[in-house]
């Protein structure tokens, strides 16, 4: 592997040198998506996605405790990746379950909300000729699974009222957490600590939330 892959990585106020434990807090309160991971697998009971989902939860939780620790390249991605394997999944679910696509229909929507993730950010940094990624500290990067939330929760409304406002009061709790997020660097110098734990913290919550929508959505239906 390329040397440039373990060049130390300093993203957060938390972090002050290269040490394994340079971000203690970060690091710890990634056990939030294990607790999360762990009650919706709990109250999944058999439903399969909601399981797989769990599980990809438990690696988000594991991934960002390794970026949180080895703090470099290689480990941002066992960061990142789980995250948008759970964002997709759960996108592509929802089609499925809450609108009754077929699977064909729903990977095709999927496939067009990625493009459109990954193509929002480049787009903003050509119309505003900066980096819009760094002033919002990377945070850009979850506006389209905030609108997507918004927009599953707002359609859901006619379907179950029950799991619309389940949605939509996450979706108010994720932009909370991004918030925190978005915020981190700004604080270093009133607040060291950073405000980047709040957002572990929150995200968990949102997690266990999502799949507590789908698996309560999908026994609805079946009583």
């Amino acid at each position: 592997m390329d040397a440039s892959w373990f060049e130390p990585v300093r993203a957060y106020c938390e972090r002050g040198d290269a040490g394994f434990w340079a971000e203690p807090v970060n690091a710890l309160t990634n056990a939030a998506f294990l607790i999360a991971a762990g009650l919706a697998a709990r109250r999944a009971r058999g439903d399969g996605p909601v399981l797989a989902l769990a599980a990809v939860t438990f690696v988000v939780g594991i991934g960002s405790f390794l970026f949180h620790t080895l703090a470099n390249r290689w480990s941002m991605l066992a960061d990142v990746i789980p995250i948008a394997v759970f964002i997709y999944g759960y996108f592509a679910l929802a089609m499925v379950r809450f609108f009754g696509l077929r699977p064909p229909a729903a990977t095709a929507l999927t496939l067009a909300f990625a493009a459109l993730s990954f193509g929002l950010t480049p787009a903003l940094d050509t119309l505003t000729g900066r980096s819009v990624s760094d002033i919002t500290n990377g945070s850009i990067d979850y506006a389209p699974a905030i609108l997507a939330l918004l927009g599953v929760g707002l359609a859901l409304l006619r379907r179950s009222s029950a799991t619309a406002r389940s949605v939509l009061a996450t979706a108010g709790i994720f932009l909370v957490s991004l918030a925190f997020r978005t915020a981190d660097v700004s604080v270093c110098t009133h607040l060291p600590l950073g405000t980047h734990f709040l957002w572990h913290a929150l995200n968990a919550v949102v997690l266990y939330r999502l799949l507590a929508a789908a698996a309560r959505f999908r026994s609805e239906r079946q009583a």
